[in-house]
C-alpha cells in the first residue's frame, strides 16, 4: 500500500488511532469502553482511519459479555514508514521503521567531518540507501527523526551538540528537511530513546520509567504519569554532577565524586592509567578488574557502588521501580555488580518496592530506532515536523 501524503492525525480521531497503535488490536467495544465514546462515535472516527488503510480490521473475536464474534480494529503497520538517525561524534547510525518502529532496514556511515553541512551530506547518503530498501508498492518516507547528544529546540535547531563541536544554533531540521524532501524531527538523543522505550518497549504500560545512559558521559530520561518529561536542558547533562561520594575523584568542573567523576568512561580509564602507570583502556580496566587486579578492582569496584547509588537516587526522588541502563559503559553493572548491589541497598529504605534493573549494551540501532519514534509520535500526535 502506498500511504497518503504527510497529514498529520488530529482530534478524537488521533486518540482512537493512538489508542490502537499502543494497545491493539481492540475490539471496537474494548476501544469505546477505553476512550470513553460511544458505539456510533467511535464508528464515526474509525471510518475515515479504516478507509485511508491505516486502520484495518484483523482477524475474529469475541465480545466478552455477550459472545458475539467481532473484528477487532489494529494498525496496518507498514503504511507508513520512518528514518531514524543516530549521530555521534564519529558516525552516523540509521534506520527505516514501520509506523509501530519495527525495524525494516539499517545502515551505517562515518562521518567525514563533524560540521553541519558533512553531517547532512551522510543523512542524505543513508536516507537514499534506505529509500531503496522500501517494501515493494510503498513510495516514499513518511518523515524521519534524527537525534544526538545535546540541545534541541522545538525539534527543529540544535542549540549545541559538544560531540560535534557545535556551539552556536544549527537549524538541522531545515537543512535536512531540504536535502531529503520529507519532513524532519531533531531531537536529543536521551529523550528520543526514552520515548521509544516508552511506546513500543519496556516503558510501554509503565506509569514510571527511567532510562540511565553510562558511557562518555551520564545520561537520564524519565516518564512520569505516562508522559516523557522533556525540558530544554534535557541535553545538559544534570545528572552528571550528582554528589555520589564525598571522597571521590574531581570531575573537569570540580566537583568531588560526582556522577561524572565516579561513573564517566574517561574517568575511570584515567583513574586506572595513574595507578597502573600506563594508558588503560576502558574495556581492559574492566577485564583486570574481573581478573582480580589490585588496582582496577577497588577503582571498578567503587564505580559500581556509585552506580547502585545514583540508581537508587533515581528511584527515590521519582518513585519509579522500572530503570533501563545502557550506554557504552553499561557493562560496568555486571563486571561490580555485588558493588551496584551494595550501593543500592545502601540509599534505597528496605521498605521500599524492589527496583527493576534492565541492563541492555549499547546498541546504536536502538537508539537510531528511538529518533524515528520521535517522528513517528509526531506524525500520530498530529504535530508535524519540520518540512
Amino acid at each position: 500500500m502506498t500511504p497518503a501524503p504527510w497529514t498529520p492525525l488530529s482530534g478524537a480521531t488521533h486518540a482512537v488511532a493512538l489508542e490502537v497503535l499502543l494497545r491493539g488490536p481492540l475490539s471496537r467495544s474494548e476501544l469505546a469502553r477505553r476512550l470513553d465514546l460511544s458505539a456510533g462515535s467511535l464508528t464515526r472516527l474509525a471510518k475515515p482511519l479504516l478507509d485511508s488503510g491505516l486502520l484495518v480490521e484483523s482477524g475474529t473475536s469475541h465480545e466478552p459479555r455477550a459472545g458475539r464474534p467481532t473484528r477487532p480494529l489494529d494498525i496496518v503497520a507498514d503504511a507508513h514508514h520512518f528514518i531514524g538517525a543516530k549521530i555521534t561524534h564519529e558516525s552516523v547510525h540509521a534506520v527505516l521503521t514501520t509506523l509501530r518502529a519495527e525495524v525494516v532496514a539499517s545502515a551505517r556511515a562515518d562521518l567525514p567531518g563533524r560540521d553541519p553541512a558533512s553531517v547532512v551530506t551522510v543523512l542524505h547518503s543513508l536516507a537514499a540507501e534506505l529509500a531503496a530498501q522500501l517494501p515493494p508498492g510503498t513510495t516514499h518516507i513518511t518523515a524521519a527523526g534524527v537525534s544526538l547528544g545535546g540541545c534541541v529546540a522545538d525539534h527543529a535547531t540544535v542549540t549545541q551538540a559538544p560531540f560535534l563541536g557545535w556551539e552556536d544554533d544549527v537549524p538541522l531540521g531545515a537543512l535536512l528537511s531540504d536535502a531529503l524532501g520529507v519532513p524532519i524531527a531533531v531531537d536529543n538523543d536521551l529523550l528520543a530513546l526514552t520515548r521509544a522505550e516508552h511506546w513500543f518497549g519496556a516503558a510501554r504500560g509503565h506509569d514510571r520509567f527511567a532510562v540511565l545512559t553510562v558511557g562518555a558521559g551520564i545520561g537520564y530520561g524519565l516518564v512520569v504519569h505516562d508522559r516523557v518529561v522533556d525540558s530544554p536542558d534535557a541535553g545538559v547533562g544534570l545528572l552528571g554532577h550528582f554528589p555520589l561520594d564525598p571522597l571521590g575523584p574531581l570531575c573537569p568542573r570540580g566537583h568531588r565524586g560526582c556522577a561524572t567523576a565516579m561513573l564517566s568512561m574517561a574517568s575511570l580509564r584515567a583513574a586506572a592509567s595513574v595507578g597502573l602507570r600506563r594508558d588503560v583502556p576502558y574495556d581492559e580496566c574492566l577485564e583486570l578488574a574481573a581478573a582480580g587486579d589490585p588496582v582496577a578492582g577497588p577503582l571498578v569496584m567503587a564505580s559500581g557502588r556509585a552506580l547502585g547509588r545514583l540508581i537508587a537516587a533515581v528511584a527515590n526522588l521519582t518513585l519509579t521501580t522500572e530503570i533501563v541502563l545502557t550506554g557504552e559503559g553499561a557493562r560496568l553493572a555486571e563486571v561490580a555488580a555485588d558493588a551496584l548491589r551494595d550501593g543500592l541497598a545502601y540509599d534505597r529504605d528496605p521498605r521500599a518496592a524492589a527496583v527493576s534493573l534492565d541492563v541492555r549494551p549499547l546498541d546504536f540501532g536502538l537508539w537510531a530506532r528511538g529518533a524515528a519514534v520521535t517522528a513517528i509520535q509526531a506524525y500520530v500526535l498530529g504535530r508535524a515536523p519540520r518540512s
